[in-house]
């Protein structure tokens, strides 16, 4: 029987998802709305495939720190991306930290359907509307991209910060000290070039999606 973990913050999403499986005969599916609570089930009930969103309440790009996280432990489980953001940036970086597929929360559910298939049977599968985009941007480079250094956990930090957060809320939703916060922001002024904590805003608020799903850019690790 397969086992699915699903992990979104959006009971309604979360909720149809799970429908949709069952629909299709998916009998085992485990459902999570925090990527702790996700990565915990994750150890106990260790699922066949993982379904999982990026924007989550730990910052804009939240799944991405996920599926990073979960590699270093796990380089086989099949991860599908099922998210509202369909910048082709953010699309490549997913899949670089070892994401298996990626599908937009707008996809037909015939194709959503054939996406796990697919993910499930340890191939690759990019949705369509995506898929010339991101061979676009491969094809092109990112040399230009203002944020092509960026490590994951700064991109977490910078898109905490594109939300106007004080650095003392970031701690807390990350679970780091103050001081990792303060000295990530100062790594982040070197490497962009800039010298106050309002240029590094403007920044993030010009590269990085917001949870409504304002556009991005990509980064590297």
């Amino acid at each position: 029987m397969t086992q699915v973990l699903i992990i979104d913050d959006h009971p309604i999403v979360l909720e149809g998802t799970k429908k949709l499986l069952k629909f299709a005969g998916v009998k085992g599916i485990l459902g999570s709305q925090t990527l702790a609570e996700g990565f915990r089930l994750y150890r106990a009930k260790k699922p066949d495939v993982i379904i999982v969103d990026l924007a989550m309440r730990t910052g804009a790009l939240g799944g991405l720190s996920f599926i990073r996280r979960l590699r270093l432990h796990d380089r086989r489980t099949p991860i599908l991306v099922f998210s509202m953001h369909n910048d082709p940036f953010i699309v490549s970086r997913a899949l670089k930290i070892g994401a298996n597929g990626y599908i937009l929360k707008d996809t037909p559910s015939e194709e959503i359907l054939k996406a796990f298939d697919r993910v499930k049977e340890g191939l690759p599968y990019l949705g369509h509307d995506i898929a010339s985009e991101v061979a676009f941007l491969e094809a092109k480079g990112s040399a230009a991209n203002p944020l092509r250094a960026i490590s994951v956990r700064e991109l977490q930090i910078l898109s905490l910060i594109a939300e106007g957060k004080p650095y003392s809320e970031i701690a807390e939703e990350l679970h780091v000290s103050y001081k990792t916060v303060a000295n990530t922001c100062g790594q982040l002024k070197a490497k962009l070039g800039v010298k106050s904590l309002s240029e590094l805003m403007r920044i993030a608020i010009e590269h990085l999606p917001s949870r409504s799903g304002t556009s991005s850019r990509t980064y590297r690790e």
